[in-house]
């Protein structure tokens, strides 16, 4: 997982609320087993509409998507997080998430931002025409205007975040303890560990 620490770039200024994974990538994309390519099904039903912010080069790769209420609701296809990875987005600023969506997104490196409805409304006009800056390690969120949005976020995750650690690269880190306690296992009670040696 990459690690996370600030996100600078244009930002969708999407604003819907309640949109659920379906909207998020449909589930005929969900047959595939890679993520590579999900982008291309990312919002496939408003991509489908004219003049949508999605296809508008003006937004081309931008790495921030501002959502409305309880984004990311309905199943809990973690497809969502891979396609809204692969179509360049690193962090989502929404007044709330979907449980499951903001654990999906985290495990994958995706930064989900909460703040308040009146600074997301700031900051969709600001969308549509600057840069915006979401910096974790501060937890703010500024515009060239001087706004500057603080945010909260659990401790672990931001840890994660910041060293960009998932569930294999934490289990790594204890790599010395896990080695540790299996020596000692291996002493105190040998009949456990008797043949599971592997011979290099």
């Amino acid at each position: 997982m990459d690690k996370v620490s600030t996100i600078e770039g244009r930002a969708y200024p999407f604003g819907a609320k309640n949109v659920d994974t379906d909207v998020i990538i449909p589930a005929e994309w969900l047959k595939t087993i890679s993520r590579e390519g999900l982008g291309q099904g990312a919002f496939e039903t408003i991509r489908a509409q004219e003049g949508n912010i999605f296809d508008d080069p003006e937004y081309s790769s931008a790495p921030i998507l501002i959502a409305g209420d309880n984004f990311g609701c309905g199943s809990s296809r973690e497809h969502a997080a891979w396609a809204l990875l692969d179509l360049g987005i690193r962090a989502v600023i929404a007044p709330s998430f979907s449980d499951i969506f903001s654990g999906n997104a985290f495990k994958n490196g995706i930064l989900t931002v909460e703040l308040p409805q009146d600074q997301i409304d700031r900051l969709m006009e600001v969308a549509e025409t600057e840069q915006i800056h979401v910096d974790l390690e501060a937890q703010t969120v500024t515009t060239p205007f001087q706004d500057r949005f603080a945010f909260e976020i659990d401790p672990f995750r931001k840890h994660c975040l910041l060293n960009g650690l998932d569930e294999v690269g934490l289990t790594l880190e204890r790599d010395d303890a896990i080695a540790g306690y299996e020596k000692r296992l291996g002493a105190t009670l040998p009949w456990l560990t008797k043949g599971t040696e592997i011979a290099v």
